[in-house]
């Protein structure tokens, strides 16, 4: 299993290729706000783990690893962000709530707040309960 960091890297890349279609070194480190000289020690780690095939000037190519493990890293931030919204946490605090829980919960977990997630949007009354209650355990408060 890859390190929460390199998960990042993982996430920013597939992210990248995603929507430029390649992700350059300068990008990465824009996106992850670190240096270059990180970015590339990185790159060479993901490429022993065999994550990506990175050769020095000319680029990097996520492998079938990489890529379904990105894949699967940008899908559990969805869902994070997703769940936060519908339990009701501030649109301010979602970005920084997921980054910070993220890479602390097992698989295991992610795949019961899907549940979770799934159960509430297959019928809405079952969230305006739940809305209706922290409503009133607020004003309690």
């Amino acid at each position: 299993m890859p390190t929460p960091s390199m998960e990042d890297y993982l996430e920013r890349i597939y992210k990248l290729i995603e929507e430029k279609g390649y992700a350059r070194v300068s990008d990465i480190a824009e996106g992850l706000e670190v240096h270059p000289s990180s970015v590339t020690k990185m790159i060479q780690k993901l490429d022993k783990d065999q994550y990506l095939i990175y050769e020095k000037y000319r680029g990097l190519v996520l492998t079938s690893k990489g890529k379904k493990m990105g894949k699967r890293l940008v899908e559990r931030h969805h869902l994070l962000e997703e769940f936060l919204e519908l339990i009701g946490v501030q649109e301010e605090n979602i970005y920084r709530d997921v980054e910070g829980i993220e890479h602390h919960l097992s698989w295991d977990s992610i795949t019961c707040i899907e549940t979770l997630v799934e159960y509430f949007c297959r019928d809405r009354a079952r969230l305006d309960s739940l809305r209706a209650l922290r409503g009133e355990l607020e004003a309690e408060s």
